[in-house]
C-alpha cells in the first residue's frame, strides 16, 4: 500500500522569507554603522527595554539570588548532564598525526575558536535549556570568551533563571538584549565584547534570518526554521502517550510540524481522537500555539509495514524523532535522518530538551539530512599541517609537478621544481605531464 494521509498539513512551515529578510538586512546595516547607540535604538523599540545592556558581576549576583533554591539544583542537574555529554563528545576528537609516507608527516590539531555569541530565547518562554545547552558546550570546547545574550522583559530585564544557568555554565557576559539587535552586537563586537567567532542558539524567524545573513563573516550552528517532531509508532504503542508527546512538541509555535507516523489504523485514529482533548487542557498561553500548529501543520500518516515507516521518517529528516514500537534496535540501525533520536516510551523529547545532556539546538527543516545539531565539535576547527624531510619530499614533488601540469597549473609544478633542482641537484626528473 502507499502512504495513506490521515490527517494532510494545510501548511508549510516556512514564513515570508522575503519580506523578513529586507527588515533584517535593514537592522543589521543600521547597526553596523551606528554601533552601540543604534543598537540601543533598537532595543529600545522591539525588546521596549531601556537599562543596562551588559550585565555587571552585582547584576548577575542579584539575579542568580532570586532562583529558588529547587530551581538552582534543577539547572545544575542539567548542566552537570550536558557538560558530562559534551566531555565524551570532544574525546572523540583530538590532535593526531602520521608518516604518510617515508620522511613526510601530516596531521590534524584540534583548535577551538576565540569567542562564542549564544542566543537564548527569552520571550514567550524563558529558554533556561537553551543557556545550557549553548554555554555549556562552548565552555567544554575551550572558547576563550563565551557571551549570553537573552531578550530582556521591560523594566525587568533578563529572566533570573537565564542569567543563573548561563552564569553557573560559564559564560563571560551577559548581554540583555534580544532579536536581531542581539545578534548585531554578537557580530560586531559591540558594548565592548570581542566579535564572535560564531553564533549559536536557536531563535524565532528574525535571528534565523539575521544568522543566515551573517554566516561567512561569522561562523553558526546551523539555520534553524520552526521545530519541528515525528513519532513512529506501531500496535503496541500507548496512544494517550503518543498523542500527548504530540501536543508536547506542538506547544513550541503556531507553525510547529508534529508528525505521526504509524502501521496501525486504530492507534493513527485513537491518537487523532485524543489530541483536541490534551490541546483543550492546556492552559491557555500554551493551548494556542498547539491549536494552530496540530490545525495547520500536523500530519497523520499510515503506512504499510515498519520498513515503509523508516522510509517515509527518513524522508522528513525530523529534528526530533521518536520511536515507541517493537525491536528499538532494529529502528536505531535503520534511521538515518534524524536531529535527536528518543527510543522507546520511557523516554521523550522533553527530556532531550531540558535534561539529559544530549543537546537541544538541532536541525529543522529537514536538515538532518546533512547534519547534526549543536555539539562540543561546532566550537573546534579542525586544521591540518604538514612537515617534510627532503628525501621526503622528493616523491611528493615529482607527483606534484605532473598532476600540476597537466591540470594547467605550470605556477604550482614550478614550487615543485625549484625544491627539486635545490635538494637533488645532480639527478634529473621527467616532469612532463604525460612523461
Amino acid at each position: 500500500m502507499t502512504r495513506e494521509y490521515l490527517k494532510k498539513a494545510s501548511l508549510t512551515a516556512k514564513s515570508n522569507a522575503s519580506e523578513t529578510h529586507d527588515i533584517v538586512k535593514g537592522i543589521l546595516s543600521d547597526i553596523e554603522a551606528g554601533g552601540d547607540e543604534a543598537a540601543l535604538e533598537y532595543a529600545a523599540k522591539f525588546d521596549k527595554y531601556t537599562g543596562n545592556v551588559l550585565l555587571t558581576p552585582e547584576e548577575i549576583a542579584a539575579a542568580c539570588a532570586l532562583v529558588p533554591e529547587k530551581l538552582r539544583l534543577d539547572i545544575q542537574f542539567a548542566h552537570d548532564n550536558v557538560r558530562r555529554f559534551a566531555e565524551l563528545q570532544k574525546s572523540t576528537v583530538g590532535d593526531v598525526e602520521t608518516e604518510i609516507t617515508p620522511g613526510f608527516v601530516t596531521g590534524q590539531k584540534v583548535i577551538p575558536v576565540d569567542a562564542a555569541g549564544c542566543y537564548v530565547p527569552g520571550g514567550r518562554y524563558s529558554h533556561i535549556a537553551s543557556a545550557i545547552m549553548t554555554v555549556t558546550t562552548a565552555k567544554v570546547a575551550g572558547c576563550r570568551h563565551i557571551t549570553a545574550c537573552s531578550p530582556p522583559r521591560p523594566d525587568t530585564g533578563v529572566a533570573p533563571a537565564i542569567v543563573y544557568a548561563a552564569h553557573i555554565c560559564g559564560a563571560d557576559n551577559i548581554l540583555a538584549m534580544g532579536g536581531v539587535q542581539g545578534v548585531a552586537a554578537l557580530t560586531f563586537g559591540l558594548f565592548g565584547l570581542p566579535k564572535a567567532n560564531i553564533l549559536v542558539g536557536p531563535g524565532n524567524q528574525f535571528v534565523a534570518e539575521a544568522k543566515r545573513i551573517l554566516f561567512g563573516r561569522v561562523g553558526i550552528d546551523m539555520i534553524a526554521g520552526p521545530t519541528d517532531s515525528l513519532v513512529l509508532a506501531d500496535e503496541t504503542a500507548d496512544a494517550h502517550i503518543v498523542a500527548t508527546d504530540l501536543v508536547s512538541q506542538a506547544e513550541h509555535g503556531y507553525n510547529s510540524p508534529v508528525w505521526l507516523v504509524t502501521d496501525d489504523r486504530k492507534l493513527a485514529e485513537d491518537v487523532m481522537a485524543l489530541v483536541p482533548k490534551l490541546i483543550d487542557d492546556l492552559p491557555e498561553v500554551n493551548r494556542e500555539n498547539a491549536f494552530a500548529a496540530w490545525r495547520d501543520y500536523a500530519e497523520v500518516i499510515l503506512c504499510a509495514d515498519r520498513e515503509a515507516m523508516a522510509a517515509c521518517s527518513d524522508e522528513y529528516a525530523p529534528e526530533h524523532l521518536t520511536v515507541q514500537a517493537n525491536d528499538l534496535d532494529w529502528w536505531l540501525e535503520r534511521l538515518t535522518c534524524y536531529g535527536s533520536l528518543f527510543l522507546g516510551e520511557e523516554t521523550t523529547v522533553s527530556y532531550g530538551d531540558k535534561a539529559t545532556g544530549t543537546n537541544h539546538v538541532l536541525p529543522t527543516s529537514r536538515a538532518a539530512n546533512y547534519t547534526g545539531g549543536l555539539s562540543v565539535h561546532k566550537y573546534m576547527k579542525i586544521v591540518t599541517w604538514q612537515r617534510a624531510t627532503r628525501d621526503g619530499s622528493k616523491a611528493v614533488a615529482e607527483a606534484t609537478a605532473r598532476i600540476s601540469r597537466l591540470e594547467g597549473m605550470e605556477g604550482h609544478a614550478r614550487a615543485a621544481d625549484v625544491r627539486l633542482a635545490k635538494y637533488f641537484p645532480d639527478e634529473i626528473f621527467d616532469l612532463t605531464a604525460n612523461g
